[in-house]
């Protein structure tokens, strides 16, 4: 049914990366093993220092045709490595567009889920905050509060009708991302991610939320800390009040 669904549309994968040597091949030996048709991956590497970007390469020969690797030249963050795996995946004639970390969090086995979603909307959002969904059972009461908080402050402020606003693992429609003006993007690292939500939120876009179990990494270190949020927190604001300055 989910073949069915999916139409044979071209399916690519934007993963981007920055010392995720540990995580790399196991996320993609796990995608490719969902045997979904027409599925690509592409990795956006930031010159990670660990080698991530050279055992992507090395990766190639096991998966023709169907993984692919951009090579930065340096870790210019979040959004520059998604808006150039964007751009890199419209030009490559891609149908979806995925969004997805590379450090296991966001569980491969839910893409299935995810895409059969996408037949009555334009963005899907792999959720940790919609019934069937959560975070991490060990995280400590004090992460979970701000992750939680985070959302709905996001939510309230910028009016989003998701649960879950700062989630990176979802999927577009060519037609939804060609509707935001993704380039001009303001934000780097993971206020991005709320952006995106915002710019397709105000195109009339529409939305789908899949539950996902959301994993602390087992390999590298995260990425995210308290002053990253407290940023990201200060930014909605200076999204919302640039936006509706220039609507």
């Amino acid at each position: 049914m989910l073949f069915l669904v999916l139409n044979l549309m071209k399916i690519i994968q934007v993963i981007p990366t920055y010392n995720e040597a540990q995580n790399l091949p196991t996320l993609i030996s796990e995608l490719f093993a969902l045997h979904i048709p027409d599925h690509h991956i592409l990795v956006v590497d930031d010159n990670s220092p660990d080698g991530t970007g050279k055992i992507a390469e090395g990766l190639l020969a096991a998966y023709p045709g169907q993984l692919a690797v951009l090579h930065r030249a340096g870790k210019a963050g979040l959004s520059k490595a998604y808006i150039h795996g964007f751009r890199h995946a419209l030009a490559d004639g891609a149908d979806v567009i995925g969004m997805m970390d590379a450090d296991l969090s966001h569980p491969p086995s839910r893409l299935p889920d995810l895409l059969a979603a996408l037949s009555h909307a334009d963005v899907v959002i792999g959720s940790r905050y919609v019934s069937g969904g959560g975070v991490d059972a060990d995280w400590p009461i004090w992460r979970k509060g701000l992750s939680w908080f985070g959302n709905a402050y996001a939510r309230a402020i910028l009016g989003l009708p998701i649960r879950d606003t700062t989630g990176g693992y979802r999927l577009w429609r060519r037609s939804a991302l060609e509707a935001i003006p993704f380039e001009d993007s303001r934000s780097n690292g993971y206020v991005f991610i709320v952006e995106l939500a915002y710019q397709a939120k105000l195109a009339g876009l529409t939305f789908a939320e899949v539950p996902i179990y959301f994993a602390e990494r087992t390999h590298g270190t995260s990425k995210m800390s308290l002053r990253i949020q407290i940023e990201a927190a200060t930014r909605v604001w200076q999204l919302r009040r640039y936006y509706r300055k220039h609507q």
